[in-house]
């Protein structure tokens, strides 16, 4: 169960799936198993259109994936669309902006999905579309110069997409005032350190240092075959 609060808040709530299962069993409706299980590719129709399916043809390929559904909903929803086996595959709230779908608008096999979600997003959120991933990046790198200032910074730097991007979010903010650590534990790949200096290096003047710690995280390592206890061992020995 859910906490029925959440749809007291009076923001929008998508709920796919299960999430559409439980907004109905928190709001009155029904939810059971049912003999004719979908999985995979299936036709809906609408019942009842809305502005959440803008630009949508009568009939749409969508994904479902279930074993369970709504049987029944409470009197303050409306259906909007079915398929042959499912009579609730999209509801809506009469009075609060609350949305279910059984079926799946975010994987690919459903053609017109993403449509799906940008109706929720602008015409249901009323959002407007504007932000755009360079946006961040140009505020990221705003917030790093005022904190950090003319001081320097140290990064550590595994040539993982986490820290490479922190990396070159930092770089671009401040420039020679940071320095890069990277930390060959002996768990890289083959050639990992070299393709990190390399890379890095291509498109990065700033200080990256190598620390050659293979001995110390090894004999860390040595008789221990539990995969939660090596994580704990070898983010200890990171931080010391």
């Amino acid at each position: 169960k859910c906490d029925e609060g959440l749809f007291d808040l009076g923001i929008p709530v998508l709920g796919i799936c299960y999430g559409m299962q439980l907004a109905c069993q928190a709001l009155g409706g029904k939810v059971d198993n049912t003999p004719s299980r979908e999985y995979g590719r299936a036709m809906w129709d609408f019942v009842d259109r809305d502005s959440i399916f803008r630009g949508m043809q009568e009939s749409e390929q969508v994904w479902m994936s279930h074993g369970d559904q709504v049987s029944q909903i409470a009197d303050q929803f409306t259906a909007m669309a079915k398929t042959s086996t499912c009579p609730y595959a999209a509801i809506r709230h009469n009075e609060r902006p609350v949305f279910g779908m059984q079926f799946h608008p975010e994987v690919t096999h459903t053609p017109h999905g993403g449509q799906i979600l940008r109706n929720f997003v602008i015409d249901v959120c009323g959002c407007d579309g504007s932000w755009k991933l360079g946006d961040f990046a140009d505020a990221a790198i705003e917030s790093i110069r005022k904190q950090v200032g003319d001081k320097r910074v140290i990064c550590g730097l595994s040539g993982g997409v986490d820290s490479s991007v922190v990396a070159a979010l930092l770089y671009k903010a401040i420039g020679p005032q940071l320095s890069c650590i990277l930390v060959d534990n002996g768990l890289l790949r083959k050639n990992e350190q070299q393709i990190v200096l390399e890379e890095f290096s291509n498109h990065f003047k700033t200080d990256l240092h190598v620390v050659e710690a293979e001995d110390r995280f090894l004999a860390d390592l040595a008789g221990i075959d539990e995969p939660q206890e090596k994580r704990r061992r070898i983010g200890h020995a990171f931080i010391e």
